[in-house]
């Protein structure tokens, strides 16, 4: 028998690791695996979108032409054929060679971060932004700072009094992740031509571009100087977010090291998976498959907005929310009457069986206990009207905590 006594190791955390946090959207998504749940909270396109035949054929074909080149080792920069689709569905003119396929567009997003961000790098962001983007950039250790907004996007007096020094503005301009927002044209104009003027580079990020409803959006930032752009695009919300594919476009001054980033990370995104989505893609199979997705949206936005209208009349001081009506994308932004909080607010809608994503994490400083994003794209149109109504009780619910808790308060 080893009488030796066993050490524990003294695992000592860099300093980067202490800046991680957990995600509250995958921490609220616990909560939703309850049965009863209606979950606005998370942002998971419909299933009822996957094109789950065609990848079923694509399958086949895929080990049936070319069973070794899917199943090896493979080119970090991605398979040929899928840049150069990527390349050819942008709306400007993009050399494939400038086209990186990561894993997912948040790796991306990480790839970037650790390409053009030292410790105490100042980067602007949108207030308030993709969290995901934030978790992305905090273990760089960088100073991130908040540019204003209003209904058009970014605030070009206050990005400039921000952007000294400042090494990226992350911008999401189509659908906003959480807000819903879209950057009019008009703002797009004026951003670019600031941003050109004071060498600010432009981190775009556009994973719901395709997802409008009535109109598309106005043309990419990139399109209007590619040289000062990166740009991120993703195929998860169009065909299968399980398959973990997005793509970088950047400049060649930025392209190498963005290709080394991507060597260290992970050697290649899966090379069956760029085939499967390659095969799909062919023969202009998203110009038919992305319109069926839009229908559907709008359709859950508009009974999202019914039942909002319907349940939270304006007027009533007990169970008011405003809220915006997203031309597009996945996301409703929300705002709740003065003295509320949401994240108060979220125990009262669980216990009445509905869930949301308190909006002030979507802040990199400064936010708004009273905002949340409702997504509306994975409940039924059905599961939308019960849980809009769940969600007034739980609104109710809470107005008259609080008003029993002033009362108490003036109490002798």
């Amino acid at each position: 028998m080893n009488t030796t006594a066993t050490l524990n190791p003294s695992w000592v955390l860099a300093r980067r690791a202490a800046k991680m946090n957990p995600s509250v959207i995958r921490e609220i998504l616990k909560v939703t695996e309850k049965p009863g749940i209606i979950s606005f909270a998370g942002g998971l396109p419909s299933p009822k979108t996957f094109p789950v035949a065609e990848f079923e054929a694509a399958c086949a074909k895929v080990l049936r032409d070319d069973p070794q080149g899917a199943l090896q080792y493979a080119a970090s920069e991605g398979f040929g054929p899928l840049r150069e689709m990527v390349a050819a569905m942008l709306p400007w003119k993009v050399d494939p060679a400038q086209v990186l396929i990561t894993t997912g567009s948040q790796q991306g997003l990480d790839l970037v971060a650790k390409v053009l961000v030292d410790a105490g790098s100042k980067i602007l962001v949108e207030s308030p932004t993709y969290l995901g983007a934030v978790m992305a950039f905090t273990p760089m250790e960088p100073m991130v700072v908040s540019v204003s907004n209003d209904e058009e996007g970014i605030d070009i007096a206050d990005l400039s009094a921000k952007a000294k020094d400042a090494r990226f503005l992350y911008v999401l301009p189509n659908f906003q992740n959480p807000t819903g927002r879209t950057m009019s044209e008009a703002r797009r104009a004026a951003l670019s031509t600031r941003a050109a003027a004071l060498g600010l580079p432009i981190m775009e990020d556009n994973p719901y571009g395709d997802l409008w409803f009535d109109t598309p959006p106005p043309a990419p930032l990139t399109a209007r100087n590619p040289d000062g752009c990166i740009y991120l695009g993703s195929f998860s919300k169009v065909l299968a977010p399980g398959l973990r594919l997005g793509f970088i476009v950047a400049p060649k001054a930025v392209y190498p090291k963005l290709l080394q980033a991507k060597q260290a990370a992970d050697l290649h995104s899966p090379g069956f998976n760029q085939r499967l989505i390659a095969e799909v893609m062919k023969d202009g199979f998203l110009d038919r498959h992305v319109p069926t997705i839009r229908t559907l949206y709008k359709s859950q936005r508009d009974a999202m907005l019914e039942a909002l209208a319907r349940e939270m009349p304006a007027g009533d001081p007990d169970a008011t929310l405003t809220w915006n009506t997203p031309a597009g994308g996945m996301f409703l932004w929300a705002r709740l009457p003065e003295g509320m909080s949401a994240v108060d607010l979220l125990p009262y809608a669980v216990d009445k069986g509905v869930a949301f994503v308190p909006g002030a994490p979507f802040y990199a400083d400064h936010g708004d206990p009273r905002t949340l994003r409702l997504s509306f794209v994975t409940p039924s149109v059905e599961e939308i009207h019960r849980g809009v109504a769940a969600l007034a009780g739980a609104v109710k619910a809470y107005a008259a905590e609080l008003d029993e808790q002033a009362i108490r308060a003036l109490t002798p």
